[in-house]
């Protein structure tokens, strides 16, 4: 049993001297080229029409920037917490609108904006080298983001949002180009969804050479994006 247990103890702490350290480095910051394959804004959520709450404008290829802040706990844990500016819109036929008594589907650019604050915890896997180092992790956070619309001379504005909270799980590798300059490629899983009450800025305009007037002022939206997460950084480690 005494042999058991000193076989035990010695294994634990090999496992953690085969992480190979970032040089001695705790904290990094990085920039980040960020890819998601696609979003839906949901356009009558609200409704008592299944078919119409299940409606949804697609939106793919969404391309933002990204800012990475990480600290090293332990040998083998990262905490690391992520900043993005979103921003997608594309045109379809999505609003109905009232012009010389009879009603019209209209052309819109619609879309939204989002800022992510997202808090993840690294498990840096033990086949890590000394250049390459391969990751693991997962987290949560808290999605900021109102409804893009603009036609003619009318947009949105924010009347109202409900929080939005969600997890993630990502799967990164870093490759240590310098002692203090690393690239890392990182792949995310992430659903986060938004509700919000968005205001038309007036209610009647010309579009097209035609007088329309907006049968509502205020309409209720959700955005979800649903898409996996391709990320790729570059790092300064110190």
């Amino acid at each position: 049993m005494s042999k058991i247990r000193v076989f035990c103890v010695i294994m634990f702490f090999s496992a953690f001297s085969a992480y190979p350290q970032y040089n001695g480095k705790n904290f990094s910051i990085g920039l980040s080229a960020v890819y998601t394959t696609s979003a839906k804004v949901y356009l009558n959520p609200n409704s008592s029409d299944l078919i119409l709450r299940n409606n949804s404008f697609p939106l793919e290829d969404i391309f933002n920037p990204g800012l990475d802040f990480r600290y090293r706990l332990t040998e083998p844990l990262i905490l690391g917490f992520n900043i993005e500016y979103i921003k997608k819109t594309e045109f379809g036929k999505n609003l109905t609108v009232l012009s010389r008594g009879n009603t019209m589907q209209i052309t819109v650019e619609d879309g939204f904006r989002l800022i992510p604050l997202e808090l993840s915890l690294y498990y840096q896997l033990p086949f890590s080298t000394e250049f390459f180092k391969f990751l693991i992790g997962g987290g949560a956070g808290y999605y900021f983001g109102d409804q893009v619309r603009k036609f003619g001379d009318i947009e949105v504005k924010n009347v109202s949002r409900k929080t939005a909270f969600g997890i993630h799980v990502i799967i990164s590798m870093d490759y240590l180009v310098f002692q203090n300059f690393s690239l890392k490629t990182e792949m995310k899983f992430r659903d986060p969804q938004f509700t919000v009450k968005s205001a038309y800025t007036k209610n009647e305009t010309v579009y097209n050479g035609r007088e329309i007037n907006l049968p509502q002022s205020s309409f209720d939206s959700k955005i979800n994006l649903d898409g996996v997460t391709f990320i790729l950084g570059a790092a300064f480690h110190f």
